[in-house]
């Protein structure tokens, strides 16, 4: 067998991952191997800044050790019971959790998806039996631009080629809008509608801010025609938008919320769907379930997640660096870039045309030490742990705006 040469680790993780690993992400090509607070380091030793945070996973920093204490100590104990039996944390965690949204009852899951189609199962059935919707008529209102997950009933509501294409046959039973027109919502809605699904901000597509009073304007409409409201904070929520939960700043509060990613504190997937006893009561013994939803160790990892974002207040830390951080990014050259928008610390740089795509000024900033992904060819996202400080909001800022300096010099 003829043994490959290499310049570098990095180049050898790299080919062997794609040697053998399906090809359904093309990611920066750097190779991480540590992490600690807002910094990862590569195989190879080069220390960066993480603006990623695992798609808003992270929010509490990587191996916060409050979150790996608790971590640690369960698994001491035990960590799978599954829902067949009770266990002595669920309990607790879930009160914690509902406590911290403002909701009375959860359905614990693991993954952002399962929690999105626990809410679609609660809201249909929901349908069914309080609002006497005719049997397999239900309808749920989605928005153009989404990103809910990648199961097939969700990509079969996707306006992304790239995402359900090829994967059909998809569901009926959904209508998409565009965001942020509430005009387009009141004409959607009919007797068959139970639920109205959005994201507080679209960030998958951009870190798109809907205009003004859009949740609370949807909320009415909703509430006027006995439809639910369902938020997906999966990537908004646990402080990342400057308060716990995104809705917050239109002063409502959905009928059923759905979390993930954060709730897991950077250590495993976690996620639940929330909302009144009345409505997460449609489901009834035997009719939904995971084996791993609401295990032991993810009670108490999810616990201690909660626990470090009210102890270090990380939601108004968001806020008033969300703010810092965008000004200094309103201030980079008008003729390269488009925009500069978000909320607390889920912040994006649109390109003009003369930019060009994004990909390049990503590179540029991963050589420099600055670590982000590009959405839509065109666009930045930045989302650094939310215990980034002042001074090293300069440094992100810093290195930004020298990636584009650089970039934009070789563009004729």
């Amino acid at each position: 067998m003829v043994q490959m040469s290499y310049d570098s680790k990095s180049e050898e993780l790299m080919a062997k991952e794609n040697k053998v690993v399906s090809p359904n992400y093309t990611p920066i090509p750097v190779v991480l191997s540590h992490g600690d607070g807002i910094y990862v380091t590569d195989v190879d030793g080069k220390k960066y800044i993480d603006c990623l945070s695992a798609y808003s996973a992270v929010n509490q920093g990587h191996l916060h050790p409050k979150i790996i204490s608790a971590a640690e100590e369960q698994m001491k104990r035990i960590t799978l019971t599954s829902r067949a039996f009770y266990n002595d944390q669920l309990g607790d965690f879930i009160e914690k959790l509902c406590n911290y949204s403002g909701m009375e009852m959860a359905c614990p899951m693991n993954t952002g998806a399962e929690a999105v189609e626990t809410g679609i199962k609660v809201a249909r059935r929901w349908g069914y039996r309080n609002k006497k919707v005719e049997a397999n008529k239900a309808e749920i209102i989605v928005c153009d631009d989404n990103f809910h997950g990648r199961t097939t009933t969700i990509v079969g509501f996707s306006s992304d080629p790239d995402s359900y294409e090829d994967f059909g046959p998809y569901p009926e039973g959904f209508k998409s809008i565009p965001f942020g027109d509430l005009a387009a919502l009141e004409t959607a809605i009919t007797s068959n509608t139970v639920a109205f699904l959005v994201e507080p901000i679209q960030g998958e597509a951009g870190v798109i801010v809907p205009p003004e009073g859009y949740l609370k304007g949807a909320y009415d409409i909703c509430k006027k025609n006995n439809v639910l409201l369902i938020a997906d904070e999966i990537q908004t929520g646990f402080a990342r938008t400057g308060k716990n939960f995104c809705f917050e700043f239109d002063e409502i509060k959905p009928d059923l919320l759905l979390v993930g990613k954060a709730l897991g504190g950077g250590l495993m997937p976690i996620s639940a769907t929330l909302g009144t006893k009345e409505i997460m009561s449609v489901l009834t013994s035997g009719s939904h379930g995971s084996t791993f939803g609401g295990n032991p160790l993810a009670c108490a990892i999810g616990s201690a997640a909660i626990d470090v974002l009210v102890e270090e207040d990380l939601a108004n830390k968001s806020m008033e660096l969300g703010k810092y951080f965008l000004d200094k990014l309103k201030d980079l050259p008008s003729e390269i870039v488009k925009d500069a928008r978000g909320r607390g610390l889920l912040v994006a740089i649109e390109f003009k045309e003369r930019g060009g795509k994004a990909k390049k000024y990503v590179m540029e900033m991963k050589s420099k030490g600055l670590l982000a992904k590009q959405t839509h060819d065109t666009i930045i996202r930045f989302a650094p742990p939310l215990v980034i400080t002042k001074d090293q909001v300069d440094d992100v800022v810093q290195i930004i705006q020298s990636s584009i300096a650089s970039v934009a010099s070789k563009i004729e």
